[in-house]
């Protein structure tokens, strides 16, 4: 019978004066998380330009937002998308934020085995190296849907961390197969702009699109609560949803909020990776439950 690794304490240490920290981060998803769930989507002209906002126009006008503030953030990318959009990717790079790893056309992990993944890493991380000039550290994985070898998977090309799991409110060190490990930045579904803004009919959500001050005052409501215990809040935003006006201006309100908390550390999720490797947490992993004990 398997049983829970008993967890850690649930804090950590933060730099000097601050006691939580905090990154907003962008998924420029573009088309590929489209053609991802049916190729024969690209024929939908509409649903392409629905899109192609992002790197159009979303996206210069969050880096904008995001220079008025000083913050730098991570913005993950699949590599579809940065073979589509070259410049963009490069604008990202050169205003001072981190390119990360999502995939390269936006691929659900579940059910890939082992060998198509690695194919995935490969294929996405050489594509964001050749415009960036580095390969990327960081990974969040579609959907946010590991698989149970994908620990050991990144570890092994060298990731310095993972942001696709939920079970904690802080960053820790997990274990990547037998020798490797990579730090964990914890995410949550209602830190997400795609279930407030996201309806592409047939595709994806209900019809139901919120109010940015809705969208808003969850995510400052998260954010206080994990302020409140250390923990780190990690915004998840995507250019052609919360880059149109009226969002990326409640948005703005939020960054600019955060911000001016001089107890919180805004930064890049490269750096607060960085920061916990540094600290000499041990590593732990997490247990697949057994189906002979359903």
């Amino acid at each position: 019978m398997s049983s829970l690794i008993s967890r850690p304490a649930e804090s950590v240490a933060w730099p000097p004066g601050k006691r939580a920290a905090a990154c907003f981060t962008f998924d420029v998803d573009a088309e590929s998380a489209v053609l991802s769930l049916d190729a024969a989507h690209a024929d939908r002209m509409s649903v392409m330009s629905h899109q192609a906002y992002g790197p159009l126009v979303g996206i210069p006008r969050l880096l904008t937002m995001l220079a008025r503030h000083d913050v730098r953030s991570t913005f993950f990318v699949p590599g579809y998308t940065a073979v589509r959009y070259p410049d963009v990717v490069r604008a990202i790079a050169d205003a001072g934020h981190e390119i990360a790893h999502h995939g390269y056309l936006h691929e659900i992990l579940t059910g890939k085995t082992a060998e198509q993944e690695g194919a995935i890493l490969d294929r996405g991380s050489e594509v964001l190296a050749s415009l960036t000039g580095e390969a990327p550290v960081g990974f969040r994985a579609p959907m946010w849907e590991l698989n149970w070898h994908s620990p050991a998977l990144l570890a092994e090309r060298g990731f310095l961390y993972d942001t696709s799991l939920m079970d904690a409110d802080h960053p820790y060190e997990l274990q990547g197969g037998t020798d490797g490990r990579l730090v964990e930045i914890p995410i949550q579904w209602a830190l997400d702009d795609w279930e407030q803004y996201c309806y592409l009919p047939d595709i994806s959500g209900t019809g139901l699109i919120e109010s940015p001050r809705k969208a808003a005052e969850i995510w400052r409501l998260e954010f206080e609560g994990l302020r409140s215990v250390g923990g780190c809040f990690v915004l998840t935003n995507h250019p052609f949803l919360s880059g149109r006006p009226s969002r990326a201006a409640a948005l703005e309100e939020l960054v600019e909020h955060v911000a001016s908390c001089s107890d919180v550390w805004v930064a890049p999720l490269r750096e607060i990776a960085t920061h916990i490797r540094s600290l000499g947490l041990q590593p732990r992993s997490i247990t697949r439950p057994d189906p002979a004990d359903f």
